[in-house]
């Protein structure tokens, strides 16, 4: 993927993050969890898991340009936790609702996980549905 094709996404989720540790409010992270998500599958509810990603619940939190990891404690139990951007479908404050809810089409990602182009994602998101008119031009 080139650089004009790189999705947003990461840089979104690290600004929510930040912005939820200035404002003492707690990070919430919806992941769709397929073969490349390394989470604890016993957490897992109809193919999503939710994640709280506050510094007091997450040990080394690492969010970079294509991952996000972190270790964490399930049922007593320290357990890696790797996500894809991929896998990501929302993250928002578990206070206020307030966030981001990524639908892959309109937010740049294709469902086989390759970048559309800014513009493509903007027309395809803000594109009315095409009738015919039901008006004739007349001479």
């Amino acid at each position: 993927m080139n650089t004009s094709e790189a999705s947003a996404k990461p840089y979104l989720v690290r600004a929510l993050c930040e912005w939820c540790a200035d404002k003492d409010l707690t990070p919430y992270l919806v992941v769709k969890v397929n073969d490349d998500t390394r989470v604890p599958k016993a957490y897992v509810n109809n193919g999503e898991i939710v994640f709280n990603l506050s510094a007091r619940t997450t040990h080394q939190l690492k969010i970079d340009n294509d991952w996000i990891m972190f270790s964490a404690r399930f049922g007593g139990v320290s357990q890696d936790v790797a996500i894809p951007f991929s896998a990501v479908a929302a993250i928002f404050a578990k206070e206020t609702g307030y966030g981001l809810f990524f639908n892959a089409a309109a937010f740049g990602e294709t469902a086989d996980g390759n970048a559309l182009s800014a513009s493509s994602a903007a027309r395809k998101e803000s594109a009315p549905p095409t009738r015919s008119s039901h008006l004739k031009l007349v001479k």
